[in-house]
């Protein structure tokens, strides 16, 4: 046997289906799609997601995961220990004084005091909200709290 005498086995080769190149083939015409419908047409046939009629999961899904509450309120946060390291004892903590001593950009705005670090001055805190334990520490430490609402 030489290399020139190989040859794939007995039908395990087949000429591939020619369409549309004439009647004489046995594929023209139509091309072997049939006549009229959607699988005839070019582009016919149902896409990607199709779920035979119903309404398909893509479109039923929320289009972006969550919720946004239109009536929240953000709180700009401010904790203890920045009020001990801006203002001396006595002073009184409000939006204009927090704008002016750069912490908050307008006088408008919600602020809430945190209980985060220390407080060794006596302050008096006027702001929207203030947490129990920023409460606690101003007034351990001499100062008073008068929440707006």
């Amino acid at each position: 046997m030489q290399l020139h005498d190989l040859r794939p086995a007995e039908g395990s080769r087949k000429n591939r289906k020619r369409i549309g190149r004439g009647n004489s083939s046995g594929h023209g015409t139509t091309a072997g799609r049939g006549s009229k419908g959607m699988l005839s047409r070019s582009g016919g046939g149902k896409g990607d997601g199709f779920e035979g009629g119903q309404t398909p999961l893509a479109m039923r899904l929320p289009k972006l995961p969550g919720f946004t509450n239109h009536n929240r309120i953000e709180y700009a946060p401010v904790n203890v220990s920045r009020l001990d390291a801006l203002y001396a004892d006595g002073e009184t903590v409000d939006g204009e004084s927090l704008v002016a001593k750069g912490v908050i950009k307008k006088a408008y705005e919600p602020v809430k005091v945190l209980g985060d670090g220390d407080l060794t001055k006596s302050l008096t805190v006027k702001v929207d909200k203030v947490s129990a334990s920023a409460k606690a520490k101003i007034e351990a430490a001499g100062g008073k709290v008068e929440e707006a609402c």
